[in-house]
């Protein structure tokens, strides 16, 4: 009996593979990876043509919130958080998208209040907000919710009336609530939404938790800034004007 005839070169065995086959391999990894590359770099140039107008839409939101919660004021002025007090400008090369900041508003020469961004993770992710705060009355001017993916008909509800109506006035700090003192005499009282209890707390404790951190720089800057509407101590007509002792 003759032995077994030995395997060709290029005939398939359970350890070797057809030259074709190898070469099919390599080409569908090349197109593979040429097709990974013409996709990632569509998605750089369509990512560099549209941001620049994502960033311009979320600018003229953030202007008109401003407006919003300080009550349509003539103007409004950016001031940043920096070491502990309130600046008007940053040193050259801060990234402005890591400092925080503030927006004061004036009516003629009053100030009349600042715009405060806040935000904190709620029932689904974070409620980003911004409103307007009189550190003279410690009361609430305004409030808007900028950001939320809370659950549309419960939690997207701490964004409408009659949850936002209820900050307008409110005093400082604010107390989430089930059920309003009938008699109305505590301002700090907010009623949360019903079945939003988780929601409407975030949103009550982003306002109490930016106030305990910049509430203190607002009462300074307001004695010694710009715009205040009172006289000081030695400050002259002209100084007034310009919001600076004499």
């Amino acid at each position: 009996m003759s032995d077994p005839t030995p395997l060709d070169a290029g005939v398939v065995s359970g350890l070797t593979r057809p030259p074709e086959a190898k070469v099919r391999a390599s080409r569908l990894l090349a197109t593979l990876g040429a097709a990974g590359a013409v996709a990632g770099l569509l998605i750089v140039l369509v990512f560099g043509v549209t941001q620049p107008t994502i960033e311009a839409n979320k600018a003229r939101r953030l202007q008109a919130a401003i407006h919003e919660v300080l009550k349509a004021p003539d103007r409004y002025d950016t001031l940043y958080v920096v070491g502990g007090t309130l600046v008007a400008s940053l040193a050259p090369g801060s990234d402005v998208r890591k400092v925080q900041r503030v927006f004061v508003g004036y009516r003629g020469d009053r100030r009349v209040g600042f715009a405060i961004m806040a935000g904190e993770p709620g029932f689904q992710d974070v409620i980003g907000l911004i409103f307007g705060y009189d550190p003279s009355t410690k009361q609430i001017l305004g409030m808007k919710v900028l950001e939320t993916k809370e659950t549309p008909g419960l939690g997207d509800k701490v964004e409408k009336d009659p949850f936002v109506s209820q900050f307008v006035g409110a005093q400082t700090p604010l107390v989430g609530v089930k059920a309003k003192d009938p008699t109305g005499k505590d301002r700090r009282q907010i009623q949360m939404v019903t079945g939003a209890t988780i929601s409407s707390r975030t949103v009550i404790r982003s306002i109490n938790n930016a106030l305990v951190r910049v509430g203190p720089l607002l009462e300074t800057y307001r004695a010694d800034g710009a715009g205040d509407d009172r006289p000081r101590p030695g400050q002259t007509p002209a100084a007034r004007e310009r919001g600076v002792r004499g």
